[in-house]
């Protein structure tokens, strides 16, 4: 069985513009006063890998244009939709109003188990994920709808919210994707 690697031209990439017209898979990031710029670049590139309609950056979270930002978004800073928001409370109440289901990616009371979360069909989801030390504000907690935990096994609390962001988008859109 060959298993060369696929060259770049092979992968069926879609353009910037490509991208903007495409079909989104119904989810924001919001991103609480993120405060390491490449983990914002990481989340916009997560964003891209799974057609996100857009990221919200709160409170002190870097903007584009960003070196530190685009050296590990990779473009993707220039193909997803990104708003600013002064407090993950206000994209919050934002994006709810839009119709959005505002899920706080946070180890909470009475939160729910990530692999016991069910989406339904068609539903929109803002995930809120918190600052590096930090987590989700208890203000943005108290605003979201509900509460997912990602199940860890381990000496440690917490992921770096890269990788929660992409374990979060991953499972999502697996699960709204099943027949």
């Amino acid at each position: 069985m060959e298993r060369r690697k696929l060259l770049n031209s092979e992968l069926h990439r879609l353009t910037v513009d490509e991208f903007r017209n495409a079909g989104k898979n119904g989810v924001v990031l919001i991103l609480d006063n993120i405060r390491s710029a490449h983990n914002v670049g990481s989340a916009f590139r997560t964003a891209d890998a799974f057609l996100a309609d857009e990221v919200a950056l709160c409170g002190i979270c870097a903007v584009p244009p960003s070196p530190e930002i685009h050296k590990t978004a990779l473009g993707a800073e220039n193909s997803v939709a990104w708003k600013h928001f002064d407090t993950a409370e206000d994209a919050i109440a934002y994006y709810k109003d839009k119709g959005f289901k505002a899920v706080a990616i946070e180890q909470t009371e009475n939160s729910i188990k990530l692999n016991d979360f069910k989406p339904d069909a068609g539903e929109k989801c803002a995930f809120v994920f918190g600052n590096e030390v930090k987590g989700v504000s208890q203000k943005a907690v108290d605003m979201s709808d509900i509460s997912v935990e990602i199940p860890q096994y381990g000496t440690k609390h917490s992921l770096n919210v890269s990788v929660s962001i992409g374990i979060v988008l991953w499972d999502f859109v697996e699960k709204i994707r099943l027949p």
